[in-house]
């Protein structure tokens, strides 16, 4: 039987990649819970898995003595001279147990803990090992589609795409080869969840990094990436040596590395950009080829924010269908961008220089003062209202006491226009 035994646990470690120690361990503490079902007293019972010779043993250790007052631990010198001829008084003897004696029941107790602390050794592996695979891509085959949720079998794990992760329009079939980036291992009661993506933007950076060597190298860094799966994606690179393109290293010869990766992802358009440090530019080179004519930049609280002028005719191109374009790059730059046509800007310039109110409107705001003003970019009341009171006081001749009343004659000037031009349309009505 210890010959089978052994034979079963070589089985077991070579199927479910588990250390042998381990499968030793919990197959001796499994027989240990058969004899305490079995005898009342365990704590001088001890097993012994010998893998060289095949063979286990599990025996009671009692002690010798002239007269036996303690059955469970001690045995008389008598009795142990029919186990060992050479017993002496206070040695201590080992006394065989046979596994029949075990019964039927204790047996199978014992196998369903060999067989349940594997199981969780096996999940806790495997969770280990894919933990430290989260942002890495995985190759494996589709087991089945479940309500949406793509199951892949990685080989000793199995990994879940839900949809939200998947690909729109992509269908997959049983037995069909998957490709995808690990996002998250969860564990749960059925074992370790891998949760797998073909939406992720980083699946973008893995797959570039597989196609283009100066990437994998570092000569070449992806910046940004910006994604919309399976429509379009855009991709900033810089090169860290000056006689590398990095456009056109991710290319490659007639197109033959991005269209790699195009084909994985089922035809998504991939934009590749030369990142540069400079927003306005970064951000007319992610609108080409759409031309930019100008760009009107805002960074007040904490807003990135880009008003970026094109020619009228390529107003479309560059906003893209459905505001794709202007999405990603936006995505990309980091910025809040507004595209509008040159005839447009130049409207909204025209209304904007008519709502202007300038300075010199509010009493006690003489020439000097106008001057210091207009040094620091305040011309107009709405420029005004737009400094707070501890940024008027950096301008020389402006305390808290005059940075206070400008502000509120700014607001209150605003606020009685508003009302006298509500009356005067008001007005205007009753007379016709």
């Amino acid at each position: 039987m210890g010959y089978e035994i052994l034979e079963a646990l070589n089985q077991i470690t070579r199927n479910k990649n588990i250390d042998m120690d381990f499968v030793v361990q919990t197959l001796e503490a499994s027989l240990l819970l058969a004899a305490k079902k079995k005898f009342d007293y365990t704590d001088n019972i001890k097993v012994e898995v010998d893998l060289k010779a095949g063979d286990i043993r599990m025996y009671f250790i009692k002690k010798v003595v002239k007269k036996v007052s303690d059955p469970k631990t001690e045995i008389s010198l008598s009795e142990a001279k029919a186990i060992d001829k050479e017993a002496e008084v206070e040695d201590e003897i080992e006394i065989n147990i046979g596994f029949e004696e075990f019964g039927r029941n204790a047996i199978l107790a014992a196998k369903q803990v060999l067989i349940q602390r594997v199981r969780e050794a096996e999940k806790e592996k495997i969770y280990e090992e894919y933990k430290g695979k989260v942002g890495e891509l995985v190759t494996g085959a589709v087991q089945q589609v479940d309500k949406g949720t793509i199951i892949v079998n990685l080989g000793r794990g199995e990994g879940v795409i839900p949809p939200k992760e998947q690909i729109p329009r992509e269908k997959y079939r049983q037995g069909d080869r998957i490709r995808a980036y690990i996002v998250d291992v969860r564990k749960e009661n059925k074992g370790p969840e891998i949760v797998l993506s073909r939406a992720h933007p980083e699946l973008l950076k893995r797959l570039f990094e597989l196609e283009v060597p100066e990437i994998f190298e570092k000569i070449i860094e992806i910046k940004a990436i910006a994604r919309e799966p399976g429509e379009r994606s855009k991709i900033a690179v810089s090169s860290a040596d000056g006689r590398i393109d990095p456009v056109g290293a991710c290319v490659g010869v007639k197109g033959i590395r991005v269209q790699s990766i195009v084909r994985e992802l089922s035809n998504e358009r991939i934009d590749i950009i030369p990142w540069n440090p400079d927003p306005e530019t970064f951000v007319t080179r992610a609108l080409a080829p759409a031309k930019v004519t100008r760009i009107d930049m805002s960074e007040k609280e904490k807003e990135r924010a880009m008003s970026v002028v094109v020619e009228d005719d390529k107003l479309s191109l560059a906003i893209g269908k459905g505001g794709q374009n202007a999405r990603l790059t936006a995505k990309l730059t980091g910025w809040k961008i507004n595209i509008v046509s040159e005839t447009e800007y130049r409207s909204q310039k025209k209304i904007e220089e008519g709502l202007k109110i300038y300075v010199t409107e509010l009493s006690g705001v003489g020439e000097k003062l106008k001057e210091k003003l207009a040094e620091n970019g305040i011309e107009t009341i709405q420029d005004l209202l737009h400094r707070s009171v501890s940024e008027l006081m950096q301008i020389e001749g402006i305390g808290n006491k005059k940075a206070t009343s400008l502000l509120k004659a700014a607001q209150e000037y605003l606020s009685t226009s508003s009302i006298a031009k509500s009356e005067e349309s008001s007005g205007l009505r009753e007379d016709e």
